[in-house]
């Protein structure tokens, strides 16, 4: 069994749709975890969800960059376990600089809130093997800062290092080569503005999520994860 962490922050409010894509569809233990505990041993894997950590002060993540979580979140990743940020999620890992780049306003300054299709762009991941290479998925977006950006000293590092996990179709916010989710370097830190947790039954529009997270499952398995 692997068991999941979502971390939630005042103003996620992703974090239920998180925890019950895991608990009903995975059928995996996942806990509810505060910002504000200091350890996560026993778990195998963290979800930082969407929404507007501390109502987004500052900027987005800016703040929650700051929880007491943090080190132990820090910790968690330099040991190789995966996390996986969503929106907001996405955000306060590259405010904590477990990823690169930043997360703007979007290209016409409005909230977007719509299903976008996704190009897989890497499927040789913890999070993407369940995919097949240049796949076209369904997943919704909901960002008003989703405008991802890099200088192009990190994108070339990106892409030279296989980094660019999925790309937008057709770019809703104006992100840099149209960018919707990173990895870090290692590969077990990803990061992606569009929802998989609100893709995982049809009656929600769409199950492409679903295989995000049994990639997660199916690399744990099979031992590729870090211990």
């Amino acid at each position: 069994m692997l068991k999941f962490a979502v971390i939630s922050f005042p103003g996620s409010n992703c974090d239920y749709d998180m925890y019950y894509a895991i608990k009903d569809i995975l059928k995996e233990p996942v806990e509810m975890v505060s910002c504000d505990t200091e350890s996560l041993d026993g778990f195998d894997a963290v979800l930082i969800p969407g929404g507007f950590s501390y109502g987004d002060y500052l900027r987005s993540g800016a703040i929650a960059k700051f929880a007491k979580v943090m080190p132990a979140l820090i910790k968690f990743a330099n040991l190789g376990k995966p996390v996986l940020g969503v929106c907001n999620g996405f955000q306060i890992l590259t405010e904590v600089g477990l990823l690169p780049g930043s997360l703007q306003n979007n290209r016409d300054m409005q909230f977007i809130s719509e299903y976008e299709p996704l190009i897989v762009q890497n499927n040789k991941t913890i999070f993407t093997n369940e995919y097949e290479k240049a796949e076209s998925i369904m997943i919704p977006i909901a960002h008003g800062e989703g405008n991802y950006y890099c200088n192009e000293t990190e994108l070339e590092s990106l892409k030279q290092n296989h980094q660019i996990i999925f790309t937008y179709e057709n770019n809703p916010n104006g992100s840099v080569s149209d960018i919707a989710g990173i990895t870090n370097k290692n590969g077990n830190v990803m990061g992606m503005m569009p929802h998989p947790e609100r893709a995982v039954e049809k009656i929600l529009g769409s199950e492409d999520g679903v295989r995000l997270f049994t990639s997660i499952l199916k690399s744990f398995k099979g031992g590729i994860l870090v211990e």
